[in-house]
C-alpha cells in the first residue's frame, strides 16, 4: 500500500521535511515513488508547498494521507 507522508531532511535541530509518495512498509528515508511537496516548520512564517494535482492522483490510486500531511492539506485549502 502506498503512503503520502513526511520524509525528514536537513541537519540536527533543522529539520526540513519533503512530502513523498513511498510503501508504506519501507522505512520513511528509503526509496520513494514521487516527492509531491516540501514543508519547512521552523521558516517565519511556517512555509509549505504541495503539489494538489498530483497528491490527488495518487489517492485515486490508492494511497492514503498520514495525518500530519492530511492536516497540511487542510491547512493548504484554508
Amino acid at each position: 500500500m502506498l503512503m503520502i507522508r513526511l520524509r525528514r531532511m536537513g541537519s540536527n535541530k533543522r529539520p526540513v521535511y519533503r512530502v513523498v509518495v513511498s510503501d508504506r512498509k519501507k522505512p520513511p528515508t528509503g526509496a520513494v515513488m514521487e516527492e509531491v511537496g516540501f514543508y519547512s516548520p521552523r521558516s517565519e512564517p511556517v512555509e509549505f508547498r504541495l503539489d494538489r494535482e498530483r497528491i490527488e492522483y495518487w489517492v485515486s490510486r490508492g494511497a492514503q494521507l498520514s495525518p500530519t500531511v492530511k492536516s497540511l492539506l487542510q491547512q493548504a485549502k484554508s
